[in-house]
């Protein structure tokens, strides 16, 4: 009989709880964190815990879903973190969307008995709730494969791309060509529209030929597919993804995409709310 790991969730916001609550139906032991308060949380609301350390003393496995760089670097080593106390994480898996060479700086910061594995996801919260995300995958084939049950109960496409920062690579280059459909998808609908043309028969025939997109193909359920730039939103989000891309293909200036990147933040801060 396989013994699973006691797993804790560093941010559970909208894609972190019902990551969560994908682990504990799946017979995980799992307890959280945010910033927070625990009545936020509903009937997973007993799980949180008070801060970082804490979840660190109790789980020997931690996710990071937090949104960014900051809230990691706090996550990880401000007051209460996970690496201030005295005992540290066995397995640190970092899912938010960061600059691959976030990772490697993450991993010359954490202690060297912390294994690292980058395992950013793709999917919408309702994929998040359905255990069907899809991971890519960045480190070491043995650290992953003692955690793949735990991915196997969040995903339902699990994807091992090479060592370390190579899940995050695939992910900056993946959510340019998410952030960019979204600008699409959401400017040929107003053009539909003002041509009167239906907007869910133009969805429909696009799903099954050469328009199709995963955001439009999607639309009714993303939860965040009408709203407008804010940098606190998900519209923010994928702003903050592309900007990610941008300073991992800084040191190549010749290529076309860093211009067009820049194109798709400022359409992206463009969007209004529908």
């Amino acid at each position: 009989m396989v013994t699973l790991p006691t797993i804790g969730v560093a941010g559970c916001g909208a894609m972190g709880l019902p990551m969560a609550k994908s682990l504990q139906r799946s017979g995980f032991d799992v307890y959280g964190y945010d910033v927070r308060p625990k009545t936020a949380f509903g009937d997973f609301s007993p799980r949180m815990l008070e801060d970082a350390a804490a979840l660190a003393a109790r789980c020997p496995v931690v996710i990071s879903v937090v949104r960014d760089w900051s809230q990691t670097e706090e996550l990880c080593f401000g007051n209460k973190g996970l690496f201030t106390g005295d005992a540290h994480p066995h397995i640190l898996v970092v899912s938010s969307t960061l600059s691959p060479k976030i990772i490697s700086i993450l991993r010359k910061s954490l202690p060297s008995e912390t294994r690292l594995i980058d395992a950013p996801m793709s999917g919408a919260p309702f994929s998040a709730e359905e255990g069907t995300l899809t991971f890519m995958l960045g480190g070491d084939a043995d650290d992953i494969a003692e955690i793949m049950p735990a991915f196997t109960a969040m995903g339902s496409e699990i994807n091992h791309l090479g060592p370390l920062g190579q899940g995050m690579l695939c992910k900056v280059l993946n959510n340019m060509l998410a952030a960019s459909s979204v600008v699409a998808v959401r400017e040929i609908l107003k053009a539909a529209d003002a041509l009167e043309f239906p907007r869910d028969r133009l969805l429909e025939v696009a799903s099954s030929s050469s328009g199709a997109t995963w955001f439009g193909d999607n639309l009714d359920k993303i939860s965040w597919a009408t709203e407008g730039y804010s940098l606190v939103n998900t519209i923010g989000i994928l702003e903050k993804d592309v900007n990610a891309l941008i300073d991992t293909t800084a040191d190549f200036p010749e290529l076309r995409i860093n211009e067009f990147a820049r194109s798709v933040i400022a359409e992206l801060r463009n969007l209004p709310e529908e």
